[in-house]
């Protein structure tokens, strides 16, 4: 079976591939149609990957590859594979069931939309392509479905393309993420030139074989920094972070794939999955690229909790808040905690897709309503959707014990505390973990419990087929704890290949008091400063300045425009100068030369050449005329002249003797 699945793993994206096809060819009205075809291709991705899962269970540590010659050239071949490891696994199943309950919600959020069709059509290709970056077991195919993802991502951001920041907002992200995505690809050239090859396992010979590392050699510190740019533009990393809270413009399940399970994602699992070039050379777990890694993390992590503390935005708050996450998810590869960094990874695939699709529920109750101070007192109107969103909320806080966000996050504080380079982005990710736990009080304070304003007045339950995925994703947040917690990391260990031990005498630890403290400092901190909220936020009218520049987005987005974007424009118009005036009016000189010349050259040739051979034909013609009068045809006439001409002649000899 396992010799089987493997082989055939390009079936998981192939067939939601397949069904985006088929919906792009249908008519619109065929709505029901089109999401059926979606939520099938869903399931049979989901079974198929399950499949996948359960047969890398029969050995700890399991990872087959199939490989395949793509094309030849020369005596050069160019191969591709897919790999089934527990990273592929289990990344595959998160992915499959968290898209599936985003497209269920999708049938009832999108239900009046104009474009039902297509938005499924696009939907599935989003999955599709994220699902091939998890199988490849080539750099090269890794990155032509990593391209497919962007794609996808500029397709939904902009689903709304008649609203201008939706065009805008698709047209950043795409532009944002092709700039980490040219570093990405120089690292790929420079890898190919050091390994010879862009598989990452081939009997020893992969780029992530133990040849394949050595042939790296010094080159590894160079190469991982480029491929960590792709990374840290797909996952919103510090400073190709500004295009990620702009993407909340699409419809809010788009937000969802995008934040959960797909793009996000894919930098962390690219950084997990190249791993062993980023260790190359590392002394005591420490090397110049994975450290760089960690401090782009750190700088993240706290800069969007920081700034998700000052935004309105029911969307926007979980955009920042995904942000921070990543960057914590990428502190702990940075220390060496990959299998931390992953299970806090697809544990927050499915507590951020609950959080996300809660918010497009309380978005479509109060009427597409999304500033969170014109809700308030939405817990009694929404009452599946405001216990699922606390489950949520509980879970991304890291609320011990029941919910899976708490010990991910122990297990990465865990990690950060035994880096031996500092421990400063251990106390940073502590700083972390509170500010999460304050801004989503207060945002839950905000919506659920704040006095119901006159636009949520009217707000309404969402129908079953947006609740029950709600429902089912809040069930899977608090479920992933059990195999999540230390008496019995199962998931953990999974990952690192090892057999899981129950140990009861670890699930208390010092660890855990630490995240509680934490965790109830922020909460308590939260409901401290919005246990009363007046018409202007508690922290703005105590701290303006700085609540005016985390509302603000600490101005990044301005001083990019100020410098880089100023700079890029002064350059393209210097270009257009340059090109309109120098280069446009050198080569119109140059024509203009060549005008004259060929002016000089016309009027010589006719004027000279042509009108002296014309002279000398008329002359010629003149004479000829004349010589022909001699020529009358009579004999008598040319004897005469015969006579005469030697009479001529013997005048002139008698005269000269």
């Amino acid at each position: 079976m396992s010799a089987w699945i493997v082989a055939h793993l390009w079936l998981i994206p192939a067939v939601p591939l397949a069904a985006s096809l088929v919906i792009l060819s249908l008519s619109k009205s065929r709505r029901s149609a089109a999401g059926a075809l979606a939520v099938i291709g869903q399931i049979v991705a989901l079974v198929l990957a399950v499949s996948a899962f359960v047969s890398t269970l029969r050995v700890a540590g399991f990872r087959d590859v199939h490989n395949f010659t793509w094309f030849t050239f020369g005596d050069q071949a160019l191969r591709m594979g897919f790999v089934l490891d527990p990273l592929a696994a289990a990344m595959l199943v998160m992915i499959t069931a968290v898209a599936l309950c985003i497209f269920i919600f999708s049938i009832g959020y999108m239900a009046g939309d104009k474009n039902f069709s297509r938005f499924f059509a696009y939907l599935s290709f989003f999955t599709a392509a994220m699902l091939g970056v998890v199988i490849a077991n080539s750099l090269l195919l890794l990155f032509v479905c990593w391209e497919l993802v962007g794609l996808a991502s500029y397709l939904l951001i902009g689903f709304w393309i008649e609203r201008p920041s939706a065009a805008a907002a698709a047209k950043k992200a795409f532009i944002t993420t092709r700039i980490g995505d040219i570093g990405f690809f120089l690292g790929l050239l420079w890898l190919y030139h050091r390994s010879g090859t862009l598989l990452f396992y081939d009997a020893g010979r992969g780029c992530l074989d133990g040849a394949g590392l050595i042939a790296i050699g010094g080159a590894a510190t160079s190469i991982a920094l480029l491929i960590f740019c792709g990374a840290a533009g797909k996952s919103g990393q510090f400073p190709l972070h500004v295009w990620l809270p702009d993407a909340m413009e699409g419809p809010t399940p788009v937000s969802a794939l995008i934040h959960a399970a797909t793009m996000v994602a894919a930098g962390v699992f690219l950084v997990a999955r190249v791993y062993p070039i980023f260790a190359i050379g590392a002394v005591n777990g420490v090397t110049q690229s994975l450290t760089v890694v960690v401090w782009i993390g750190v700088i993240t992590a706290v800069m969007a909790a920081l700034i998700a503390c000052a935004q309105f935005d029911i969307k926007r708050i979980l955009a920042y808040s995904t942000v921070s996450q990543l960057g914590l998810m990428m502190v702990s590869l940075g220390v060496g905690g990959v299998a931390a960094g992953i299970v806090h990874l697809i544990a927050h695939g499915f507590f951020k897709a609950l959080l996300f699709l809660g918010a497009g529920s309380v978005i479509h109750g109060t009427h597409h309503e999304q500033d969170i101070r014109r809700m308030g007192g939405l817990r009694g109107a929404m009452p599946v959707t405001f216990l699922t969103y606390a489950i949520g909320m509980m879970a991304l806080s890291g609320v011990p014990l029941f919910f899976a966000g708490a010990w991910t996050k122990e297990e990465i504080l865990h990690a950060t505390s035994r880096w031996p380079a500092s421990s400063v982005p251990h106390y940073l990710m502590m700083l972390g973990v509170v500010l999460t736990a304050f801004y989503m009080t207060r945002q839950v304070i905000y919506v659920f419990f704040a006095s119901r304003s006159d636009a949520a007045a009217h707000a309404h339950e969402s129908p079953r087929v947006m609740t029950l995925p709600l429902v089912a994703l809040a069930i899977a947040t608090v479920l992933l704890s059990i195999i999540l917690t230390p008496a019995w990391p199962w998931l953990h260990s999974y990952l690192l290949g090892e057999a899981a031990e129950t140990a009861l005498s670890q699930l208390i630890q010092p660890m855990l008091f630490v995240s509680l403290a934490l965790v109830a400092i922020g909460i308590g901190a939260g409901v401290l400063a919005y246990r009363r909220i007046a018409d202007v936020d508690p922290i703005a009218r105590q701290q303006p300045a700085i609540f005016r520049f985390l509302e603000n987005r600490m101005w990044i987005d301005e001083l990019y425009a100020k410098t880089i974007i100023a700079f890029s424009h002064g350059a393209a118009v210097l270009s257009d100068i340059v090109d309109r005036y120098f280069w446009d009016g050198l080569v119109r000189g140059v024509g203009g030369i060549g005008q004259l010349f060929g002016a000089t050259t016309t009027s010589f040739d006719e004027r000279g050449i042509n009108a002296g051979v014309d002279e000398a034909t008329v002359t010629t013609r003149a004479l000829g005329r004349v010589g022909s009068l001699g020529h009358s045809g009579q004999i008598q006439t040319y004897l005469g002249a015969i006579g005469l001409s030697m009479l001529a002649l013997l005048l002139i000899y008698a005269w000269l003797t």
